[in-house]
């Protein structure tokens, strides 16, 4: 009864709020509770690796075709995308048909939402499922898989090289209305090394001015940048004097990088970046999540590490109560564990929370199973939505999606 009650006050609170802005990560002034609502819809296969918000209606992104209702009653065939109500958990019929697996959201103007993935990108109305057709940017090899919409401007990373034609490996910046190619945003990234930069993830500051790209990447318009680049976006955009060598190394031949997400916190003060890798040990930055200040210019160092011991870290929320971090790992604080636990190493698996300020676990621990592990997180006003590709959040069922709800 206690946590119902919990829920019923958060969800009475977006009500009175109106209909919740179309922006993902909401600040949470507390950690949330570690029991899941029971109202979520169940993906019964593939996996979920993207989330959006629009308005009160959660968008859900990935490679699955089937999803039922909480109770596993009805079943809806959806391919890659669908929908459903952030209160009540009903499914829309938002139903799209795109070509391929649906690797990024990002909420857009009005009452859409952009889709990103191996099909390219495309913005869709969330109350018809259709695409809006003044929308007409174009990636025109590779995929999609990162977006984020700020003023207007919705930025893409990915494995492309051209976007309407145009040469712009790794990244770019379009009209968020038109789609229409920023032809002055363009940071000529390079990767002697490999054959094109690979964008994982982006970030951008609550006020829009600033980028953090992730992923394949040596240079920037000539300067060099290890795996780790911030954008002045202001203008026609420009590569920041903020840098960081804390990238500058190998964590395993098999991957060109070995980051995998990061996110800003609610104030832009600091980011958060989670990695993979196969090396450990207190000096490594494989399998580790670090805190960075976004203030400043010149070389940067993290403010903290925290290392898991020899499992990757997948997701992030920085909310600023808690830094979420989700992937196959099994602990945090464990910097001397050789997929062991090292001293005072702490248990969570697959999803746990971090202290922004000293870098140390938190004692929440709801636990799931770790599968692959954790591909998206999403704050929002009635609680943490995690994306992933197993069936046990907190100790419950929960297939491939599951909702915290406020403390």
């Amino acid at each position: 009864m206690h946590r119902k009650l919990i829920v019923a006050a958060a969800l009475a609170a977006v009500a009175v709020a109106g209909a919740v802005p179309a922006v993902a990560d909401t600040a949470q002034a507390r950690v949330v509770s570690d029991n899941p609502v029971d109202f979520t819809p169940q993906v019964q296969d593939g996996t979920v690796y993207a989330l959006a918000l629009v308005g009160q209606t959660v968008v859900v992104g990935g490679s699955f075709s089937t999803v039922t209702d909480a109770a596993q009653r009805t079943g809806y065939h959806r391919h890659a995308l669908f929908a459903y109500d952030l209160t009540t958990g009903a499914v829309t019929d938002f139903a799209p048909q795109l070509t391929g697996t649906v690797l990024a959201l990002a909420a857009g103007p009005g009452n859409t939402v952009y889709a990103g993935g191996t099909f390219g990108v495309a913005q869709l109305d969330v109350g018809t499922g259709q695409r809006v057709a003044t929308f007409t940017a174009s990636v025109n090899d590779g995929s999609v898989r990162a977006l984020r919409y700020s003023g207007g401007l919705l930025y893409l990373g990915g494995s492309f090289r051209r976007l309407d034609g145009q040469l712009r490996p790794g990244l770019a910046r379009v009209d968020g209305t038109t789609g229409a190619l920023d032809a002055a945003f363009d940071l000529h990234l390079v990767t002697p090394d490999f054959p094109t930069p690979k964008i994982e993830a982006l970030a951008v500051n609550p006020t829009g001015t600033r980028l953090v790209a992730i992923g394949v990447i040596e240079y920037a318009n000539a300067l060099w940048r290890p795996q780790l680049l911030m954008v002045d976006t202001t203008g026609t955009g420009a590569v920041a004097d903020w840098y960081t060598d804390a990238y500058d190394n190998n964590c395993y031949d098999a991957f060109a990088t070995y980051l995998r997400d990061v996110d800003f916190s609610p104030a832009g003060d600091y980011f958060v970046v989670v990695t993979t890798g196969r090396l450990t040990g207190p000096n490594q930055m494989c399998d580790t999540a670090a805190r960075f200040e976004a203030g400043g210019t010149g070389m940067h160092h993290p403010t903290w590490v925290n290392h898991t011991g020899g499992n990757s870290l997948y997701s992030v929320d920085a909310t600023g109560s808690a830094v979420y971090v989700g992937g196959h790992e099994l602990w945090l604080d464990n910097p001397e564990g050789r997929k062991t636990a090292g001293p005072g190493a702490v248990y969570r698996p697959g999803i746990g929370a971090i202290d922004p300020v000293t870098g140390r676990a938190l004692a929440w621990n709801p636990t799931r199973t770790r599968g692959v592990g954790v591909q998206a997180f999403l704050s929002t006003p009635a609680g943490l939505i995690v994306g992933s590709d197993t069936t046990q959040l907190g100790h419950e069922y929960h297939a491939r999606l599951g909702m915290f709800p406020p403390a």
